[in-house]
């Protein structure tokens, strides 16, 4: 379970003193423990990484605002804090991954991208984020 694994990491990033990654990985366990208790049971691998990726969407909006406020030191720490969330994640597909597996689901020209993404969303579920999802999605029905 990556509960476990992220108690043990923040176990070691405790020990360590490492400030950002105990930060993250305290976020994360708890965002993990609340989705467990609203569901009422244990969280399915596929309901986990759907908590990390909420997790790692919520930091991509944290980065584009330190962007354009042009923080070094806050894009610094979120950029970290991205990096460590995504090492959750099972290995995220290339997008000539996601082509073929969603050509090979029937994704083509000639289907509205709703039709397409109600297609490509549970195929690619953790496996890929829903902006490259997107990107793929509408240069094949394009």
């Amino acid at each position: 379970m990556l509960k476990e694994i992220v108690f043990e990491q923040l176990k070691v990033a405790m020990k360590e003193k490492n400030v950002i990654a105990k930060g993250v990985l305290t976020l994360l366990k708890s965002a993990l423990d609340k989705a467990e208790k609203e569901k009422g049971s244990a969280l399915t691998t596929e309901e986990e990484v759907a908590v990390v990726n909420r997790e790692i969407k919520q930091t991509n909006q944290s980065l584009d605002g330190a962007k354009q406020a042009n923080r070094e030191d806050l894009i610094e720490k979120e950029e970290v804090k991205l990096a460590l969330l995504k090492s959750f994640l099972p290995k995220q597909l290339s997008e000539e991954e996601i082509t073929a597996v969603l050509t090979e689901a029937g994704v083509k020209t000639g289907l509205n991208m709703g039709e397409a993404m109600k297609i490509a969303k549970p195929l690619l579920a953790g496996k890929a984020d829903g902006a490259t999802i997107s990107k793929v999605v509408k240069n094949l029905i394009s």
